[in-house]
């Protein structure tokens, strides 16, 4: 029996060592990759019903303007894009929001320079300072991909977080497996 525990001791050591690598590589290759140091937020508004809900878990990709042949570089997005983007305005506090919603108008100021206005699915109008006036600064990325209701389990800040707990949640499964599996032979084996 307590050979039968140091075997499974082992295994799960073995698993846990794989799956922080795996996490590790992925959280290094998606920042590498999407060209963004954070590429992933939560939608915690219901701004954006029925495309995004609260809790839903987007991922986004950013390029800069060296990279311009992108379709995520902001002289690229187009009307329709749903984009994440800081606030023109701030908060009482000084901060500005992040936003997720949709490219809803695009316009040159006397520069050239592309601002974008943007207003949520479920919002009847764009609202002043939130929504309008977007320009490249404020851009943070294009949603690329979406996730839903994964993000109900960190909504918080900490991105790390969100990748301890996704790994938490496979390792976890892959323990209640091979017990289950484990416990099956065990029942098959006859007795001495």
């Amino acid at each position: 029996m307590l050979l039968a525990e140091l075997t499974i001791l082992k295994h799960i050591a073995y698993i846990v060592i794989v799956l922080s690598i795996v996490i590790a590589i992925f959280i290094i290759g998606t920042k590498f990759v999407l060209g963004t140091t954070n590429p992933v937020y939560v939608v915690s508004s219901g701004s954006m019903i029925p495309t995004l809900n609260v809790g839903d878990l987007v991922i986004i990709q950013h390029s800069n303007n060296n990279s311009s042949s992108s379709s995520s570089s902001f002289n690229n997005l187009k009307v329709g894009d749903i984009i994440v983007f800081k606030s023109y305005g701030v908060t009482r506090t000084g901060q500005h929001l992040t936003i997720v919603h949709r490219v809803a108008a695009i316009r040159m100021d006397i520069h050239s320079n592309r601002i974008i206005r943007t207003k949520g699915d479920a919002n009847p109008i764009s609202i002043p300072l939130v929504d309008y006036p977007i320009i490249e600064k404020n851009y943070i990325g294009k949603v690329v991909y979406v996730i839903p209701k994964l993000g109900i389990i960190p909504l918080t800040s900490d991105r790390t977080l969100i990748y301890v707990i996704i790994g938490s949640i496979i390792i976890i499964i892959i323990l209640a497996y091979n017990f289950r599996k484990r416990r099956r032979e065990n029942k098959r084996e006859p007795m001495l």
